[in-house]
């Protein structure tokens, strides 16, 4: 790929004593050189295609925490790797990966190729490298220690190795590596599997172009050829190739179903060794895939960060429906899929905000064959509760919260109806009435639980006092805001469901208790305050500081700030709470301006999740995503413009710190993708967007079915960020939110644009974004 990088050339102009053809073309050139020139960067690169503004790199050194990893797949593919290093200043990389079987793992298997002294051969080499090269489709890297140059490409359910050679009066060898399990050689083809938790396997068949000399196992300084099976724990074979070998192409195949599906999977996906058609089947597969949504602007590092954000989104959930057959952790068995693809490896905790409700706009499809994954899920454990964070493995029942119901209800009220909406109740009512509420547990129901149904909240431990409750987690702790601002989210979603299927009485017991977040509104100070048994508010509490690690005694990883304004489904009332519009815009503000309070590294010894600072405001987690836009419910929708755009400038950058925190596989990147665009969901289950301030001159939603929905900036420049006026559909427009179904039937949103902020556009209470329902028609 080329990359423009070149200056704008001064005082260039058109002489006019030229021959005339000479001055037709002089003007031509410049002509083109306008065009090309980008006012902000330089020159632009003419023709880029949407995989070509992504940048796998940008948040590879994180800020505390953890990075994101510069991913090679295809889109929701059951192949990922990554090159495995601890983040990227690593000195070294540990072989080469096979495939991520989740989000932040290492490799199942691994490939080492080499050269030299037997001696040396380990189950997994490390290597210097340099020249590395990361596209969502290609990786290429240089083993500079030994002179072996790698490509790889990936496809769905297989991928493909090409290692060049340059010392090639030694004899070439290929290390393949089992983690915990088994594998065995015949001739150019090694198989075999790797455990991992939860009776599960996962199985390689690999296969190259060149016949090995020999294969065996690896013992001191010799192979011995006569073993072509190992097993165990970092179980490893050598393949041996003779000398003056230029160049080994391995392919290869991963099921989680059985070694004869994983050479399916290879035979179907990757016919021959031509790496280069791999590479770019899979190049146009992703421009296809973020092709979904067409930018246009000056700003070319606006588009990369874009279409980077809009790249992880599609990380996961990843589909393990292998030729209609997939394996399924919850009950450890192989089953027909009956045309419905099967997902797994979600973090619905953190993806329920933004980035299903991304998909329900621009891949339907797939939201509804997910969302009916999630059901066969809860069909298949022995407990029918829809799951919370389900991975290969299984559902780990991580964070807090039964988040899972907001994605239902989300969907079903923006017009999916590809999943049973009866057994989606069911499973999610028992998720969030029979299962412990207490974070990272898979209990039943306690004497906590019972409280919360009794008093419409989750009891606080008072300072000092031991931990009797059996369903606790002892470094989790109780997380008492944090479960009682979720679950009645949870519950309001849930008795939305119940009203969609005429449980009229189900419908109004869990609406009613969604209220119950007055239960611990502190009126004094205006913040959620912990309560404990007795129905008092923990004392001496400090908003910014009391908890404990991760403040998960009170909250849950963000402090009393954050949480102060946790209450989705009826922002609406929290505005009242505070004292009306301009309080609530007060208090918004102080947060901002209310310092760390300590030492930063002091204050992040103890809220490490706690990052990407404004004040107190964490731009770093996911429970901070929606804050930017209440100003909206405000009336005063110019100061959600202003910090939205700015949050962004700080936060998501073009460069290897460009996220502020756990990126989380979407989770915190749908965040950037809706902001640039415009419009965010800011409350999953009202099927309605409030309205930002987008980074783009167009944004284009191809909606499928011929239909698409435009957002046109007039008065567009990358500095104008605030709305002046609005037209939906070609009628004025004072509103600073919109419905799903104005989106939906397609239309464009008008928005004229300005460098300083109309104050007055939005501004009534007839402007104000709906809370709790959707208004009547």
């Amino acid at each position: 790929m080329v990359d423009y990088q070149y200056q704008k050339p001064s005082g260039l102009t058109c002489p006019a004593k030229i021959p005339i053809m000479k001055k037709y073309i002089y003007i031509l050139i410049c002509l083109i050189f306008t065009l090309a020139f980008d006012r902000n960067f330089g020159f632009a690169q003419i023709n880029k295609k949407p995989v070509d503004y992504v940048n796998p790199y940008i948040g590879n050194i994180s800020h505390l925490l953890v990075p994101t990893y510069p991913t090679v797949h295809l889109p929701n593919s059951l192949l990922r790797v990554y090159p495995e290093r601890d983040n990227f200043t690593a000195n070294t990389i540990s072989g080469l990966p096979v495939v991520v079987t989740s989000h932040r793992g290492s490799s199942a298997f691994n490939l080492s190729p080499f050269q030299g002294d037997l001696k040396k051969i380990k189950s997994i080499l490390r290597y210097g490298y340099d020249n590395e090269v990361v596209k969502p489709y290609y990786y290429e890297v240089d083993l500079d220690d030994y002179g072996i140059n790698v490509q790889f490409a990936p496809s769905h359910q297989s991928g493909i190795y090409a290692l060049n050679f340059s010392a090639t009066n030694l004899p070439a060898y290929l290390v393949i590596n089992t983690g915990d399990g088994e594998l065995k050689a015949d001739r150019n083809v090694v198989s075999g599997f790797q455990k991992l938790d939860n009776n599960t396997k996962v199985y390689l068949y690999l296969e190259t172009d060149l016949a090995p000399t020999g294969s065996g196992t690896h013992k001191g300084d010799k192979i011995d050829f006569k073993e072509q099976y190992t097993n165990g724990r970092n179980a490893y074979l050598v393949l041996k190739y003779p000398e003056k070998t230029k160049q080994i192409k391995a392919r290869y195949g991963i099921s989680f179903i059985s070694v004869e599906q994983a050479k399916k999977n290879l035979s179907r996906e990757i016919k021959d060794y031509n790496l280069d058609q791999v590479a770019q089947t899979g190049k146009n597969i992703w421009n296809a895939t973020l092709g979904k949504i067409a930018v246009e602007g000056t700003d070319e590092t606006a588009k990369t960060i874009f279409y980077t954000s809009l790249y992880r989104t599609y990380e996961r959930m990843i589909c393990l429906s292998e030729d209609g057959k997939y394996f399924s952790a919850f009950d450890g068995k192989v089953h027909d899929d009956k045309g419905v693809p099967f997902f797994t490896d979600d973090w619905i905790w953190d993806t329920y905000r933004a980035t299903h409700p991304l998909r329900v706009i621009i891949e339907p499809k797939m939201e509804g064959d997910m969302i009916n994954s999630y059901l066969r899920m809860a069909q298949q454990m022995d407990d029918h509760w829809m799951p919370t964070f389900p991975e290969v493995t299984g559902d780990s029942r991580r964070m807090n919260s039964n988040h899972g119901v907001a994605t239902i209800i989300d969907a079903y009220n923006k017009g999916l109806r590809t999943f049973n909406l009866a057994d989606a109740y069911q499973y999610c009512k028992a998720g969030i009435t029979e299962k412990t509420l207490s974070p990272w547990s898979s209990k039943k129901a306690g004497v906590l639980d019972q409280f919360f149904k009794d008093k419409g909240y989750f009891p606080a431990l008072p300072a000092g006092e031991k931990e009797t409750a059996p369903e606790v987690h002892g470094f989790e702790k109780r997380q008492p805001i944090a479960v009682t601002l979720g679950t009645v989210y949870d519950e309001w979603c849930l008795g939305n469901i119940a009203k969609q299927l005429g449980k009229t009485g189900n419908a109004d017991y869990f609406l009613d208790k969604s209220k119950s977040y007055h239960t611990v509104f502190n009126p004094d100070t205006r913040f959620f305050h912990p309560k404990d048994a007795n129905g008092k508010f923990i004392e001496n509490l400090d908003y910014r500081f009391s908890g404990g690690l991760g403040a998960r005694e009170t909250y849950d990883e963000n402090n009393g700030w954050l949480y102060r304004w946790d209450v989705l489904h009826n922002l609406g009332d929290l505005v009242e709470m505070m004292g009306g519009k301009q309080a609530f815009v007060d208090e918004l503000e102080k947060m901002y301006n209310t310092p760390l309070g300590k030492s930063r590294s002091d204050f992040y010894y103890q809220l490490p999740d706690h990052t990407g600072n404004v004040g107190q405001f964490s731009m770093g987690n996911e429970p901070a995503m929606h804050i930017p836009y209440l100003y909206n419910y405000a009336g005063q929708p110019w100061r959600t413009q202003k910090r939205v755009r700015s949050l962004l400038t700080q936060w998501f950058r073009n460069d290897l710190m460009g996220i502020p925190g756990d990126e989380d596989g979407g989770g915190l990147t749908s965040f950037v993708v809706f902001s640039q665009m415009g419009f965010y969901p800011i409350t999953p289950g009202l099927p309605m967007y409030v309205i930002g301030s987008p980074a783009f001159a167009k944004v284009k939603l191809d909606l499928g079915n011929g239909k698409k929905f435009e957002v046109a900036c007039a008065n567009y420049s990358p500095e104008n960020k605030y709305i002046q006026s609005a037209k939906l559909n070609g009628v004025v427009w004072n509103k600073s939110w919109f419905s799903h179904a104005d989106l939906i039937k397609g239309g464009k949103l008008e928005l004229v644009m300005g460098k300083r902020p109309n104050k007055l556009w939005a501004s009534d209470d007839s402007a104000i974004p709906p809370s709790f329902n959707m208004p009547a028609k």
